[in-house]
C-alpha cells in the first residue's frame, strides 16, 4: 500500500509534530508540501522531509489554487485561521486533519462541519484525549459496567502557572480577540472528553470563573515591564528568566523553547526574551483570557459533571474521578484506581503505555490520533475516527453555552 500523502498547513510546533509521523513511518505517510508565512519554521519542514520546492509555499491559497495533489491536509494554523483552508481543501476532496478547536465561533464551526459532510471527506479534529491508551482504558471499564450506571463525573485540569504564563498570558492564546476564549483554546479537549465518557448529549451548562490575577493591578512594586530589566524578578514563580533559560540549562531544547525562537542558543534565547513577547512581565502583557475556570453540566438523563480549569497549580496531569451507581473510579492520568461497593475493595489499572518517545505526546494521543487518521484515509474505514464532525460539533457548542453562561451569570442550554 502507497503511503499516504499529506499537506502540512501550518509548521508550527504542532504541525511539526503531526508531520513527525511521517518520519516515524514513511511507508504510511510522505509529507509531499508545507504552507507556513515564517522562513524558518517552512524551510525546516522542506528539509526534513525533502519537499519539492514548488510545493513550499507562504500561503496555503497557493496549494489551493491547483489541482489536487494529495491525499489529506493537516491544518495547524492558529485558532482564528481554521475555518477557509477547512472549507477550500474539503471543496477540493482533500481529507482533513484539524487541529483543535474547529472555530472561535459557532458559526466557523458549523461552516466546516456542513462542508466536510457535503463533499464526504474523512473529517478528524485533534481532540487528542480521545485516543490515549488511559482513555481507551477508561472508556472500557465504564462500558463493562464496572461501576454500574455513571450519575456524575469530577474533573480538573491543572494547566500549571508556567503553562498559563506561556501560552495564555505571553504567547499565542492570551487574547480572546486574536485566539478563542481560554476554555475553547486550551479546554474543549477536556468537554469533548467528558462528553466522549458520559456517552450522551449535553442539555444545561452554568459557569463561573475570572482574570484574576494575571493583571497589572496585581504588579509588584518596583516591577518592570520586562523580565530581564526587573529589580524584583528573582522573587517572581513566573520570570522569564526563571523559566526559559532555566530550561536551556536542564537541558531542554524542546516546547515551549522551540516556541520562543529557533535559535535556543543562551544568546539565542536572551534575545528573544528582551525583544519578543515571552520576555514580558506577566503583569504587563495585552491577556485578557480567564485564570480560573469553573462549569457544571448537565447531561442527557439527568447525569452532570463538574469541570474545574486553574492556572494555579504544579504543571501535571488532569485528575478525575467517575460517580456509579455501583462504585467510583479515581484517575490521574496514568493509574484508574477503581473501588466496587458491593466488595469494598479497590482494584489499582495502570493505563498509560506511552513509551515517551514514539508515542508519548499528550499520553500517547498526538500518536494515536495520526495513526487512526491515516489508516481511515489509505483504507477508507472510517470506524477509527473517535472524533468525527458531529459530536466535535456538539463538544464545542457545550463550551460556547458554557462561555455565554459565564458572561451573563445565567444557565444555558446547549444547541444541538
Amino acid at each position: 500500500m502507497k503511503p499516504v500523502k499529506v499537506l502540512i498547513v501550518g509548521a508550527g510546533s504542532r504541525g511539526m509534530c503531526h508531520a513527525e509521523f511521517a518520519t516515524q513511518h514513511p511507508d504510511r505517510m510522505k509529507v509531499v508540501g508545507v504552507a507556513e508565512p515564517r522562513d524558518f519554521y517552512r524551510n525546516a519542514m522542506a528539509a526534513k522531509h525533502d519537499i519539492p520546492r514548488d510545493y513550499v509555499v507562504s500561503d496555503w491559497t497557493e496549494l489551493a489554487e491547483r489541482k489536487r495533489f494529495a491525499d489529506a491536509v493537516i491544518i495547524s494554523t492558529q485558532d482564528s485561521m481554521h475555518v477557509e483552508p477547512s472549507l477550500a481543501f474539503a471543496r477540493l476532496g482533500y481529507h482533513l486533519l484539524l487541529e483543535k478547536p474547529m472555530a472561535p465561533d459557532e458559526s466557523g464551526c458549523r461552516k466546516i462541519v456542513r462542508a466536510v459532510k457535503r463533499h464526504d471527506v474523512i473529517f478528524s479534529v485533534c481532540h487528542v484525549l480521545r485516543y490515549t491508551e488511559y482513555t481507551r482504558t477508561l472508556k472500557r471499564l465504564i462500558q463493562e459496567g464496572r461501576i454500574g450506571d455513571v450519575v456524575c463525573i469530577q474533573h480538573l485540569e491543572p494547566v500549571g502557572y508556567w503553562h498559563q504564563a506561556h501560552s495564555f498570558v505571553r504567547g499565542n492564546w492570551r487574547n480572546e480577540a486574536t485566539s478563542s476564549p481560554m476554555l475553547l483554546a486550551k479546554s474543549c479537549h477536556d468537554l469533548d472528553w467528558l462528553r466522549y465518557l458520559m456517552g450522551v448529549p449535553c442539555e444545561r451548562v452554568s459557569s463561573f470563573g475570572s482574570l484574576t490575577h494575571f493583571r497589572p493591578e496585581e504588579q509588584p512594586a518596583g516591577a518592570a515591564d520586562r523580565c530581564l530589566d526587573c529589580r524584583v524578578e528573582a522573587t517572581c514563580p513566573y520570570s522569564a528568566r526563571k523559566l526559559y533559560l532555566g530550561m536551556l540549562t536542564n537541558g531542554r531544547t524542546c516546547w515551549p523553547l522551540d516556541v520562543v525562537t529557533p535559535d535556543l542558543t543562551r544568546e539565542g534565547i536572551t534575545k528573544a526574551l528582551r525583544e519578543g513577547p515571552y520576555g514580558r512581565c506577566v503583569y504587563a502583557c495585552d491577556n485578557d483570557v480567564v485564570d480560573h475556570q469553573v462549569v457544571n453540566f448537565e447531561f442527557e438523563g439527568g447525569r452532570t459533571a463538574s469541570f474545574t480549569m486553574t492556572a494555579f497549580t504544579e504543571h501535571g496531569n488532569r485528575r478525575t474521578t467517575i460517580f456509579g451507581t455501583r462504585g467510583e473510579i479515581r484517575g490521574d492520568g496514568k493509574t484508574l484506581a477503581v473501588f466496587d461497593f458491593l466488595t469494598d475493595k479497590t482494584e489499582v489499572v495502570e493505563a498509560n503505555q506511552a513509551d515517551g518517545s514514539l508515542t508519548g505526546g499528550h499520553g500517547g494521543g498526538d500518536y494515536w490520533i495520526k495513526d487512526a487518521f491515516v489508516r481511515a484515509v489509505a483504507t477508507g474505514d472510517r470506524s477509527g475516527i473517535r472524533s468525527g464532525p458531529d459530536e466535535t460539533l456538539e463538544s464545542h457548542l457545550m463550551v460556547f453555552a458554557a462561555e455565554k453562561a459565564r458572561m451573563q451569570g445565567r444557565v444555558v442550554p446547549v444547541k444541538q
